[in-house]
């Protein structure tokens, strides 16, 4: 590790919509997975600047709901990347404090990866050190539906719902907001992502391919956010 650049103040939690995998491999003359296994192999080193800088949660978008409709070889094959990159990395994960959770639906997901996704969760249940939350057959519709089902199904009294409560039937119980989203390759939008945490999230949009975006590029989007002055739709006395 290096030096860590200082910044004025960090978010608590970062969340990080990682696009441009396929693009950056077509740049280069490889096939889109040449993309997906870089992309995957870079939330490695992100996280490792996370925790360098203190950020106790870290959500990344994997795979939406929507993704499903691709290619079936590419579909397949990125099922196949989170498969071995689990078994890979979850021992080092562990060991070093990462507490990993999934948020979305496993319903869908080949059953070996869904058990390998229950095994992982389970072994890092305990470590505090930071949350990484893997955002995998996710959408932010469905996860607001989700939430409505399980309402429903459990009796909650309509009086009694509020904001905190409904927060507590999506798929992030107990988590804070994130502060900042970040999204890469240069798109402006949030494709289904976080639509009910992200209501008073900053944004940060940087052209930079996700398996290009380095430390050096979350340093400035750290810088940008700790310039910000969050509001939440207030205004200063």
């Amino acid at each position: 590790m290096g030096t860590v650049k200082q910044v004025a103040k960090v978010p608590y939690h970062l969340a990080i919509i990682m696009d441009g995998n396929g693009r950056w491999a077509r740049s280069r003359g490889l096939a889109r997975l040449a993309g997906h296994r870089a992309g995957t192999e870079n939330i490695r080193r992100i996280l490792e600047g996370c925790v360098e800088y203190g950020i106790k949660v870290l959500t990344v978008y994997a795979f939406s709901t929507e993704n499903w409709g691709r290619p079936d070889e590419e579909v397949r094959g990125i099922m196949r990347i989170l498969e071995h990159t689990l078994d890979r990395e979850l021992p080092e994960l562990h060991k070093n404090g990462v507490q990993l959770r999934h948020i979305g639906r496993l319903e869908g997901i080949p059953e070996e990866l869904r058990q390998r996704v229950r095994e992982a969760i389970e072994l890092t249940r305990y470590n505090d050190r930071i949350i990484l939350n893997v955002a995998f057959n996710y959408g932010g519709r469905t996860e607001i539906l989700d939430a409505v089902r399980r309402i429903i199904e459990r009796g909650v009294d309509p009086g009694r719902l509020d904001e905190d409560l409904f927060s507590q039937y999506l798929y992030t119980p107990g988590l804070p907001d994130p502060d900042l989203i970040i999204r890469t390759a240069g798109e402006l939008r949030i494709s289904n992502f976080l639509i009910w945490q992200g209501a008073y999230a900053e944004y940060y949009a940087t052209p930079t391919y996700w398996p290009d975006f380095d430390k050096e590029e979350l340093y400035r989007a750290l810088l940008e956010y700790s310039r910000r002055e969050r509001r939440f739709g207030l205004v200063k006395a």
